[in-house]
């Protein structure tokens, strides 16, 4: 049996999402989300096979005399980065017995760190595919845009020039539609495909002098909102034309684009399917 589980977290104890093995260990020392769920997960659910019938919350992972076992393992929509929120992170797991929703998701939330939540747990067809089976991904960036730091803000890049809400929208509209993203990735990018469609790219200004982005599309490349984002600030704090977005994108040439901004304020708000 299939189930889907929306997964809540705050990015900034951990080291991404994506779990990190070493010679079929976890890296001693490095958290990651999908290593907590995983270990969730298959304390609540036993699998019928007597070699795998152990809990991975009573193993020491960084042991060399204990095997390091996944009972359950969780597949993500997509990775985000050290540092990056979630709200509406989707994970795909399989297990043999029927699940009670109600129950689990309680189980579940008792067990895991008090920074990461489940909710919304839904059986699937075996076909259903947590990454592939996404038709898109929202993710919104904040930022402070105030000159004096504030005991409130927290994590948030802070602006300190003043930023024109209306010339920052010209600029996203030039990315909306398919196009070859291959300015605004990484060099950490490992699928060769840099053709992605945004379908929103969106800002406005909301309470506490915050800038709200909000970008929706079929696919991200690695850091590619993010470097959306620099290169915005880029434009606004250099005072250019919002038609260097469009250049910037022509391009096909990261070192056009800006810099790649905080992970902190970035947050996957939905996936849908």
């Amino acid at each position: 049996m299939r189930y889907a589980l929306r997964v809540q977290y705050i990015g900034k104890n951990y080291a991404g999402s994506q779990l990190q093995l070493e010679n079929g260990k976890p890296v001693k020392g490095i958290s990651t989300i999908q290593y907590e769920l995983e270990k969730a997960l298959s304390t609540l659910i036993k699998t019928n096979n007597r070699n795998q019938d152990k809990d991975m919350l009573l193993h020491e992972p960084d042991s060399d005399a204990i095997e390091y076992i996944r009972p359950i393992k969780a597949i993500f929509s997509g990775r985000t980065d050290r540092g990056v929120n979630s709200i509406g992170q989707i994970i795909h797991f399989d297990t043999e017995k029927p699940i009670v929703a109600s129950k689990f998701l309680y189980q579940m939330n008792e067990i895991l760190p008090d920074d990461i939540s489940v909710d919304n747990l839904k059986e699937v067809e075996d076909s259903f595919h947590a990454q592939k089976s996404a038709k898109s991904r929202y993710y919104r960036f904040e930022f402070i845009n105030r000159r004096c730091k504030n005991a409130f803000d927290g994590d948030l890049l802070r602006v300190k020039f003043p930023v024109n809400i209306e010339r920052m929208q010209k600029s996203l509209n030039y990315l909306l539609g398919e196009h070859d993203f291959s300015s605004f990735k990484s060099s950490g990018t490992l699928n060769p495909s840099k053709v992605c469609t945004l379908t929103k790219a969106e800002c406005h200004r909301a309470e506490g002098d915050r800038v709200v982005i909000d970008i929706v599309g079929n696919r991200f490349l690695y850091n590619m909102v993010r470097t959306i984002v620099g290169t915005l600030l880029e434009i606004e704090g250099h005072n250019l034309s919002p038609e260097h977005m469009k250049n910037v994108l022509e391009a096909k040439d990261r070192s056009k684009a800006g810099q790649t901004v905080s992970p902190y304020g970035l947050t996957l708000v939905e996936v849908t399917y």
